[in-house]
């Protein structure tokens, strides 16, 4: 551990502890990826203006990346238990900053495929939910869906910082200056984890937050990642909960990032909404999230997160229903719609943490959490696919808005089936030396 990390927390006083500084810390990297992981969506009209590519080859590219995106979540996770959260955190900074700059380069679509496809793509993978998962268990016995909910609203933050400015400047100086910009993001974030990144608590001589018992399990592995993982997901693909969980957050992928997240500004484009005032949009929905999600931790920490599950996925299904017609609304239409669903973006990843970790157990839950996350998305890459070719087939997004709709109000019923804690939790034993 460095000397500036242990002066830090000897620094803290007992009514703060060293975890909050960690959270900001990885809410920075988690903000940085959030904002690399929007960028395919303002490069969507540029790619076709400047390559002659159509929007489902392009659409099919960035798909690769939120699939790879999803599916690096359990094996990072693993990773972290084995090599350690700084070092695999610093590997996955070190792959974005060069894949968004090799982007730069590109003027075939394969190679947008092994830039941001499959370099973006795994290290936007370490920095995910995953890695906010790992965090919370590490360091927080209480509070974790408080702490939960602030790093998940670093996607928010992330599109709102960054879509208004990236649209901008595609309009100004191209395409190419917003993949440099993400770039130089990513590295400015390496020297803060090196830094500021402790491993543990243990590290620095410190407790769990709500720790009461003298000693706790740190985490750390000496197995192989490989095996961690799919010890984890042999274990919870017995259980019905894990499916259930896993399917609900297919939808969620389905009708976030992979929808919205990455067509709703060439949607804009159709009805004559221009990429800057689209994006301005977005980032609005972006702030409304950075509320929604936040308060949706606060909440898990108090209610059943199966209930509030329940209303976040039932809501925004009627919130993308409308959306077609919102279009037809004047100024209006969109804000209603923006501010629906902004608020419950991804207001489901808290509850859906705390159900993870009282289905699983704190040790097994992140590893089991980046399989669900894995469903998540395989349901984005399945939006984006599906979106990119009813848009070119039938020229408009109104019966996918529709589908989305439909598939989040299926996956509000498929929440309240989730049985969660029923005694002590089941954990399949991934963390054992």
């Amino acid at each position: 551990m460095n000397k500036l990390t242990q002066s830090l927390a000897n620094a803290v006083t007992p009514r703060f502890h060293y975890a909050w500084v960690v959270v900001g810390v990885i809410f920075l990297v988690l903000l940085c990826s959030a904002g690399i992981r929007a960028t395919p969506s303002v490069m969507i009209l540029p790619l076709e203006q400047e390559f002659g590519w159509n929007r489902s080859t392009i659409s099919v590219v960035i798909s690769v990346n939120i699939a790879l995106y999803g599916l690096i979540g359990p094996f990072s996770a693993a990773a972290m238990q084995r090599f350690g959260i700084r070092r695999v955190v610093l590997g996955a900074l070190v792959l974005l900053a060069t894949g968004t700059a090799l982007s730069t380069l590109m003027h075939m679509p394969w190679h947008m495929l092994l830039s941001w496809g499959l370099l973006v793509g795994a290290g936007t993978g370490v920095a995910a939910n995953t890695l906010g998962a790992t965090i919370v268990s590490r360091w927080f016995e209480t509070r974790r869906g408080l702490a939960m909910g602030l790093l998940t609203a670093s996607a928010a933050t992330g599109q709102m910082v960054f879509l208004p400015l990236m649209a901008a400047m595609v309009g100004s100086y191209g395409w190419r200056s917003v993949a440099f910009l993400v770039s130089a993001v990513a590295l400015l974030a390496i020297p803060l984890v090196w830094l500021l990144l402790p491993e543990g608590p243990a590290s620095i001589g410190q407790k769990m937050v709500g720790q009461t018992s003298e000693t706790a399990d740190d985490g750390r592995s000496k197995r192989n990642p490989l095996a961690i993982a799919f010890d984890a997901l042999r274990t919870s693909v017995r259980m019905p909960d894990f499916w259930l969980l896993f399917m609900s957050f297919f939808v969620c992928g389905l009708s976030t990032n992979g929808y919205i997240g990455t067509q709703f500004i060439a949607m804009c484009n159709d009805y004559g909404i221009n990429e800057v005032s689209s994006a301005s949009i977005l980032a609005a929905m972006g702030m409304l999230d950075l509320v929604g999600t936040t308060l949706s931790g606060w909440l898990s920490d108090r209610y059943n997160p199966r209930v509030l599950l329940f209303w976040y996925y039932g809501l925004r299904g009627l919130a993308l229903i409308f959306l077609p017609y919102a279009f037809g609304l004047q100024y209006y239409g969109l804000a209603i719609f923006a501010i629906f669903y902004g608020l419950d973006w991804i207001a489901t990843v808290p509850p859906t943490v705390r159900l993870a970790n009282d289905v699983f157990g704190r040790l097994a839950a992140p590893i089991v959490f980046g399989w669900i996350v894995a469903g998540h998305q395989l349901g984005a890459a399945t939006a984006t696919t599906v979106a990119g070719y009813m848009r070119a087939t039938l020229g408009n997004y109104t019966l996918s808005s529709i589908m989305m709709g439909i598939a989040c109000l299926v996956g509000a019923v498929l929440v309240l089936r989730i049985k969660g804690q029923t005694g002590q939790p089941q954990q399949p034993q991934v963390a054992s030396a």
